[in-house]
């Protein structure tokens, strides 16, 4: 799981052409639950876990049972599919030599909910997860203090995710050439350490974190102890690719 992750932030295209990084992946217990080679029964494995697919893709290769040897295999015949924007969420199952990842793309509710609600959301998980000692790839982590809310980084976060949802885009650099810390200084944050995590396609707050927390970078820079504060939020647009995108903003004031 965290090697799809980490070749979709490589920002490494398919035959070997730089590309734009794309969003962590969240883990979904009832995709991995799905049994490696169940075919024609996906369907109904999946209405029977209750999970609600928009758009499904499931992929299996044969091979030797490390994860690294499997992963090359994947990124081989399956490339396009795991750098998609659509997908925000998977599930990995193996059944002996038989590996299976089903990339998928949550059903959105027509309303998330009031944005400051879910970026508040958002700052629980994120307290919860920082409670407790943390391996972020290759580095480990103590426990964090929590982080506080603050408003004029969730503004901050609202504009970023915004202007990606509006523009159909996914990155750190906005397309007037601006990064977190240039729009946290606009909503008037005087920063001394600036952080930011994007996610696109998640349905909920609660898997937002769960992609971020699976991805090495992003999990760090949730268990990073030198930030204080963090504002959160989404937008969605259903004519872009992701439909709805997160901004996470970390900060630590002057």
């Amino acid at each position: 799981m965290s090697l799809i992750n980490d070749f979709r932030a490589a920002g490494a295209g398919c035959g070997g052409e730089k590309a734009e990084p794309v969003g962590p992946l969240a883990p979904v217990d009832a995709l991995a639950s799905i049994p490696a080679g169940a075919g024609a029964q996906m369907q109904q494995a999946l209405r029977e876990s209750g999970y609600q697919a928009a758009k499904l893709q499931a992929m299996a290769v044969a091979g030797p049972g490390d994860a690294a040897s499997v992963m090359r295999l994947f990124k081989q015949r399956y490339c396009s599919a795991l750098l998609s924007e659509e997908f925000a969420e998977l599930g990995v199952s193996r059944d002996g030599n038989t590996w299976q990842v089903i990339l998928a793309k949550p059903l959105l509710s027509d309303d998330l909910g009031d944005w400051q609600e879910a970026g508040k959301a958002i700052l629980e998980e994120v307290n919860q997860a920082r409670a407790e000692p943390r391996r972020c790839g290759d580095q480990s982590f103590e426990p964090a203090p929590p982080l506080s809310w603050d408003q004029q980084l969730g503004e901050t976060s609202l504009a970023h995710s915004q202007d990606m949802a509006e523009k159909d885009y996914f990155s750190h650099q906005g397309r007037d050439g601006s990064q977190a810390g240039d729009r946290a200084r606009r909503q008037g944050y005087s920063w001394q350490r600036i952080g930011e995590n994007i996610a696109a396609g998640q349905g909920s707050a609660e898997q937002a974190v769960s992609g971020w927390l699976v991805s090495p970078g992003h999990c760090k820079n949730i268990m990073n102890p030198d930030f204080t504060e963090m504002g959160a939020a989404y937008a969605t647009n259903p004519q872009s690719a992701a439909t709805v995108y997160w901004t996470q903003v970390f900060g630590t004031p002057r």
